[in-house]
């Protein structure tokens, strides 16, 4: 029986020994190899397509919530809030509405004039710009020196505007803006550093802007939120037209040209309710 017992025990071992345990597990699979890392988007053609997604529609609208910084006094820094709304219709339809603590002014072109109205001090200047939204800002622009933040997203040029003097332009990485994911993109121009995140999936539409003037003084910078974007929108014709509210004063703009050099601001930070 003692050595029946015994050859048990050692049948029981080579089993043991030449057999792998259930617990063991099968053998393992070699490992697949390791995928390559898929490249990364080119700024330049995400740019490129959120400026043709725009340039394709026939009137859209949208709401911006902007901050602005203001130096003062030994390079301090205040940061003004403003709300934009914006409405195109192409060729030759144009209003912005700027609503904030320091500013209160809307821009309408109708194709035939280009008229800032400033409700703060209750007048206006009308600039005679017939033609198409582009045509029209440009005339702003080298005659009088007038630029409106994201006006020019209306602009058919508005990829060649984006493009213009760039010296550097970087992806850096995928992130989320107020919940959805987007593409944030850096670029540099000589006088100012912008940063661009474009939402990704069949509509690279904007949803954050920050430009920092890297020339000025302490760097200030401008940022927009981008938010209801629209692209059926019912946009009444009158909306376009500029009617003066009683008492407004009409002044004129005084050409570039004529300007002399502005003097770097010294002073006191602007009051809330005031104009710039």
């Amino acid at each position: 029986m003692r050595r029946k017992w015994q050859r048990g025990l050692l049948l029981l071992t080579l089993i043991l020994l030449g057999f792998p345990s259930f617990s063991a597990g099968q053998p393992k699979a070699p490992p697949e190899p390791a995928k390559a890392a898929a490249p990364a988007p080119d700024p330049m053609q995400v740019l490129q397509q959120a400026c043709d997604f725009l340039k394709n529609q026939g009137q859209f609208s949208f709401k911006a919530e902007v901050s602005d910084d203001q130096v003062y006094q030994g390079g301090r820094k205040l940061q003004y809030g403003l709300d934009m709304e914006a409405f195109f219709r192409r060729p030759d339809k144009l209003r912005v509405n700027g609503d904030g603590e320091v500013e209160n002014k809307q821009l309408f072109f109708d194709g035939k004039t280009l008229t800032l109205y400033d409700k703060n001090r209750n007048h206006y200047g009308v600039i005679e710009a017939a033609g198409d939204i582009d045509a029209a800002l440009e005339k702003a622009g080298k005659d009088y020196d007038l630029r409106v933040g994201l006006a020019e997203l209306g602009a058919n040029r508005l990829a060649e505007l984006a493009n213009r003097g760039l010296t550097n332009a970087l992806y850096v990485g995928d992130v989320k803006v107020g919940g959805v994911p987007c593409r944030h993109l850096a670029f540099d121009k000589e006088k100012v550093h912008y940063q661009v995140w474009v939402e990704t999936g069949d509509k690279p539409l904007l949803r954050k802007v920050v430009v920092t003037q890297k020339n000025l003084p302490f760097a200030p910078q401008w940022t927009a939120y981008f938010t209801d974007w629209q692209f059926s929108p019912q946009l009444p014709h009158n909306l376009f037209t500029f009617t003066p509210p009683e008492g407004a004063q009409q002044i004129k703009f005084m050409p570039a040209s004529q300007r002399a050099p502005a003097a770097p601001k010294r002073g006191k930070p602007k009051k809330r309710g005031g104009a710039s």
